[in-house]
């Protein structure tokens, strides 16, 4: 699919999936930038996002800042996948949903404004499937920004995140992360639009935002890619066996891995799944994931550490978090 298109969507999806232009005409800046008119700009990003190709150009919230989220895991039989699945996608909260290649196989990530909202979230799913379903909570991102360029052999080496300081947040900051979350109006002037909606100058939700990003609030700000339609289809977790005093070494090395897309430690349940350490690998092919993964496994602060491959094979749900709950 990626190579079907021409070189000006090319760029937009490559050069542009973060540091978005915090300018009064954002469109027009990245106009400038590759050679089109703003209004192109504008209709090129809308045919891309009706063609399923970006979700939204906005922002990704890093977690549990301004709300609360966890990664979920459920083992669903086959007959009920699609059935279970429905349940997952009927709570707002719910923002990503994959089918994965694993008796725990249908895994989600849920969010909500605070943590006991995200626990009852979870807590209904439970009870409507009557099936158990593991909170896999962060304990630390190594990378968590997932924006690479789609022409290249591999993903390139992703940049870590910078320190969070939600120390800054306002308490008027929700509905302004809610709106950045999902997703900017596709017009001239979108930050004067959102102003408008939040009864805030147009100057004043520029500069906030650029704070919020600044602060580590919102982690990446620009095109926000859906990967599969775009030929990434071999996409895959890999989680690691590894005891707490490896994750400091192991982590960082995993997430400087040239391919490696994700990488983050979380609460493990004792017994049942044992795995603190987590990464994602996106790719064309398997053949291509797993020399990637291959690679990786040989990195010295990995020796010998069991691990477990998840090739998501379904995509349910893709979009961004829930940080404010819309007035009943």
């Amino acid at each position: 699919m990626l190579d079907s298109l021409d070189p000006t969507d090319r760029r937009l999806l490559d050069d542009f999936q973060r540091d978005l232009p915090l300018v009064p005409r954002p469109f027009a800046a990245i106009g400038e930038c590759i050679g089109i008119d703003e209004d192109e700009v504008i209709s090129r990003l809308g045919a891309l996002r009706s063609a399923g190709m970006i979700s939204r150009v906005g922002a990704t919230l890093r977690p549990n800042t301004a709300g609360a989220s966890t990664l979920a895991a459920m083992t669903v039989s086959e007959g009920r996948v699609e059935e279970v699945a429905a349940i997952i996608g009927e709570e707002p909260g719910v923002n990503h949903s994959y089918l994965r290649e694993d008796p725990w196989n249908l895994w989600f990530v849920a969010t909500a404004p605070d943590p006991s909202r995200l626990e009852a979230s979870l807590s209904r799913i439970g009870a409507r499937s009557g099936l158990r379903v593991l909170d896999l909570r962060l304990v630390r991102p190594f990378n968590i920004d997932l924006g690479f360029r789609m022409g290249g052999a591999r993903p390139e080496v992703m940049p870590a995140p910078r320190p969070a300081r939600p120390e800054i947040l306002w308490d008027d900051d929700r509905p302004l992360l809610q709106a950045m979350s999902t997703g900017l109006t596709l017009l001239p002037r979108p930050f004067a639009i959102l102003g408008r909606d939040l009864g805030r100058e147009e100057s004043t939700v520029i500069k906030r935002i650029g704070m919020l990003q600044a602060a580590g609030i919102l982690s990446r700000i620009g095109v926000i890619v859906r990967h599969r339609p775009l030929g990434w289809t071999a996409n895959a977790m890999i989680v690691w066996d590894l005891p707490a005093g490896r994750i400091d070494a192991a982590g960082p090395a995993l997430a400087r891995h040239a391919g490696v897309t994700l990488c983050y430690e979380r609460r493990t349940v004792p017994g049942i799944w044992d795995y603190p350490l987590y990464s994602m690998i996106h790719a064309r092919s398997r053949p291509e994931a797993l020399a990637i993964l291959s690679e990786a496994a040989r990195l010295p602060e990995l020796s010998g550490a069991r691990h477990r491959v998840l090739f998501s094979t379904r995509c349910f749900r893709q979009t961004g978090a829930l940080i404010e709950e819309k007035a009943a």
